[in-house]
């Protein structure tokens, strides 16, 4: 197998997948992992905990941007000073 059908592969399981680390989820947000922490423990970004692991399920990041884009309201802001996961 070629480097390049294996990366193929590895991107078409990535598109497939149904959860996300918070630091991949803040990568794809475009966002800091802190802020990303953050919002996940202040419920603004929806997470599972898996034992120890939390996870953002990728139908809540669709659904957050989808969210965002059709709705004018914002998040509130992160408070200062608030201490992360």
């Amino acid at each position: 197998m070629s480097a390049s059908t294996a990366a193929a592969e590895q991107g078409a399981r990535a598109r497939h997948r149904l959860t996300f680390t918070v630091i991949e989820a803040a990568e794809a947000l475009g966002i800091g992992r802190g802020l990303a922490y953050e919002m996940v423990r202040q419920g603004h970004l929806p997470s599972l905990r898996l034992g120890r692991r939390i996870v953002v399920p990728a139908a809540s990041l669709e659904a957050l941007l989808e969210q965002a884009a059709t709705s004018s309201k914002r998040l509130p802001p992160i408070a200062p000073g608030t201490r992360s996961l």
